[in-house]
């Protein structure tokens, strides 16, 4: 009888559990699970969606030198705005440790993890998915409109977009933060649709 290989989720899962602090793990695990219950919602992977949320988050415990010096070696844009705010760059540095270090050839999933904060026109409902299920995990208490999100986002990926990425802009610009001009250029992609 054939060994039965190991589950690659249960590797992974160790990995992110052991670099990742508990709250930011039980987001993780959080977003991983509602990302495949979208997923089985909309006819996509289920698998790709689980990697790419148990991923998602991979570079998030990286301080900011760390993130820019990532970028810096291995030729990874930065923009303006991620280098006032390094925190940005943690989906772009997050698919790069997703390729390089957890060997993720997906591009649907890298791209999922790369886009998964700003989001961009454009995206597959994969990445439409990561994107949501980082907002509406359950382990998530605190964002505006939250229980009406949860609703559109199994009914609605484009309106669940638009819906988190207005109360995402109104939050920062509350806030007196800045708005990453790819998070506005998404909004104003999905709100033409």
């Amino acid at each position: 009888m054939a060994k039965k290989e190991d589950d690659p989720f249960k590797k992974l899962t160790k990995a992110m559990e052991e670099t990742q602090s508990g709250k930011r793990f039980q987001h993780t695990i959080g977003v991983e699970y509602t990302a495949a219950a979208m997923a089985m919602r909309f006819g996509v992977d289920v698998n790709l969606a689980r990697l790419a949320g148990l991923l998602h988050d991979c570079a998030k415990p990286l301080e900011d030198e760390k993130l820019l010096k990532i970028c810096e070696k291995n030729n990874l844009p930065v923009s303006e705005i991620e280098g006032r705010n390094p925190y940005l760059l943690h989906g772009k540095v997050g698919a790069w440790l997703a390729k390089e270090k957890y060997e993720v050839s997906d591009e649907d999933v890298l791209n999922a993890i790369t886009w998964h904060t700003t989001g961009r026109p454009g995206m597959s409902d994969l990445e439409k998915i990561i994107f949501i299920a980082d907002y509406i995990e359950p382990n998530r208490k605190i964002a505006p409109n939250l229980q009406e999100v949860r609703k559109l986002a199994f009914d609605d990926l484009d309106k669940a977009m638009i819906r988190i990425l207005k109360d995402t802009m109104d939050y920062l610009k509350g806030g007196e933060r800045e708005v990453d001009p790819m998070t506005l250029k998404t909004y104003e992609y999905y709100s033409k649709q």
